[in-house]
């Protein structure tokens, strides 16, 4: 039943998302749309948050190191109760405060502004180990591409996870085989990336990254998880959702015209019927 609530709860984040870039006419579609599932069950179902009190120093923390794929996170949030789903029209708005990059200082619930790849499970690793140092009891979960390892800066904050022990931190990785210049195999190889993190001392779990049960199952086995951080590898689709833009690089950035934005929005709104159906 819960994998079922939380599916229906993406494919309505989904549309929101769609909305949001096709209105501002800019955005990151196809990325967003891949890691829907996995952001939708962490605010749903891992994360210990309190959208009434942001700022509680004793909440779990989040941060999206892909830090364009705010066409995910912004939409979760809203549904979450963050702030009103209205606030989603200002998304990249001269006039507005939903930045195209997750943006800490107005947007009520991102934990950290990013958007420099890279920089996110960095900050990540610091708030883990504050939370350690500090004996606090918050997790720390940050969301990367795979074309995001190709930084240096990644593997970095890896080592030094690992060597402070940082077991309240658990990265996730976004593996939909796909960057802006087209196959990440092509552009810069990063496979394999189980063993690479295994090399740096952290224990790894692989799952597919649309699959609810699986992300529970996986999220829940990190916690108990003792001296390491843990990363999830989650196979994933690039655009998942809409037919036209899944497996395709050429939706990593760009905004739908209008007969695209109907199509792809015939397609998510059939897919929340039939979840409510159910």
């Amino acid at each position: 039943m819960e994998s079922c609530q939380l599916a229906l709860t993406a494919a309505k984040a989904r549309v929101m998302g769609l909305d949001m870039v096709y209105k501002a006419n800019s955005g990151h579609i196809g990325g967003s749309f891949s890691a829907m599932d996995a952001i939708t069950t962490l605010y749903f179902h891992t994360m210990n948050i309190d959208p009434a009190n942001p700022a509680d120093p004793e909440r779990d923390r989040f941060v999206l190191s892909k830090g364009h794929c705010t066409p995910a996170l912004y939409p979760v949030l809203a549904l979450r109760g963050f702030f009103p789903a209205a606030d989603l029209e200002l998304f990249r708005s001269i006039d507005g405060h939903m930045s195209g990059h997750a943006e800490m200082r107005h947007v009520k619930g991102v934990d950290m502004s990013t958007g420099s790849l890279g920089q996110g499970i960095s900050a990540a690793v610091g708030m883990a180990l504050a939370g350690k140092t500090d004996g606090k009891s918050y997790r720390v979960y940050t969301v990367l591409g795979d074309g995001e390892l190709g930084e240096g800066q990644v593997w970095e904050a890896s080592m030094a996870a690992a060597k402070f022990g940082l077991d309240n931190l658990c990265a996730l990785v976004d593996v939909n085989g796909l960057q802006i210049d087209g196959k990440t195999a092509d552009v810069m190889p990063t496979e394999p990336l189980d063993k690479k993190f295994e090399a740096f001392n952290w224990n790894v779990i692989k799952v597919d990254g649309h699959d609810y049960d699986s992300l529970i199952a996986a999220l829940d086995q990190a916690k108990t998880v003792s001296g390491k951080p843990s990363v999830i590898l989650m196979k994933t689709v690039k655009g998942k959702g809409v037919s036209f833009m899944e497996n395709n690089a050429g939706w990593h950035g760009k905004a739908p015209n209008a007969e695209q934005y109907e199509q792809a929005r015939a397609e998510l709104t059939a897919k929340v019927a039939e979840l409510e159906g159910k």
